[in-house]
């Protein structure tokens, strides 16, 4: 069923200390790097590989995978279209929280729909926001398979199932493009880290 969370009336924004202070203590800005392309394509690979450089050059972050979150946060949304939109709005929404404590945020989801990925850049406000395409082939994602996901879809028994029976959107002018067809993880990852360094850097 779709959600419609309830809204009080009774609701104040708190005053908190500026945010400003926790980054300085971290010595560090935030940065939130939204990874998007087909299962399969390389999106949890590439981020670990990306918070592993960003940690061992003295960055704090944290990755937020879109099956990690749905175990926990997001355990109670299917796969309706409703669901998504709400599955991408509350990992927008932690991730924000998250940048707001001064860390580099990369969000690794399929987050297959333009509408979904501009509403998360959106909820980022004004933390600086990465759309970074994960751009693999269909025929790749399918030969490696990691999870048997594409021989089931294929089969029937998942349905609504992205690239298969249910569409994927591109991006149109994502703000990174990283082809992983005969690239290596680390190739992969190799920019995005230097644009991280770079715009998590202290001013």
């Amino acid at each position: 069923m779709p959600h419609s969370p309830r809204r009080s009336e009774n609701l104040t924004w708190q005053v908190l200390q500026p945010r400003e202070t926790r980054w300085r203590s971290l010595n560090q800005r935030p940065v939130i790097a939204w990874f998007t392309g087909l299962s399969g394509a390389g999106k949890s690979s590439i981020a670990n590989a990306v918070d592993r450089s960003l940690t061992g050059a003295g960055r704090h972050g944290m990755v937020l995978d879109g099956d990690n979150l749905r175990h926990g946060l997001n355990r109670d949304l299917g796969f309706s279209p409703a669901d998504r939109a709400e599955n991408i709005r509350r990992s927008a929404e932690t991730a924000r929280l998250m940048a707001e404590a001064g860390l580099v945020v990369i969000v690794s989801l399929i987050s297959p729909f333009r509408e979904e990925r501009a509403a998360a850049r959106r909820i980022a406000g004004d933390i600086p926001f990465l759309e970074v395409f994960i751009d693999t082939s269909l025929e790749l994602c399918e030969a490696r398979d990691p999870k048997g996901l594409y021989d089931r879809a294929r089969a029937g028994t998942i349905p609504d199932f992205t690239g298969i029976s249910a569409p994927y959107e591109a991006p149109l002018a994502p703000d990174l493009t990283l082809a992983t067809d005969g690239r290596s993880v680390a190739d992969s990852a190799a920019l995005l880290i230097a644009e991280l360094m770079r715009l998590s850097a202290a001013g």
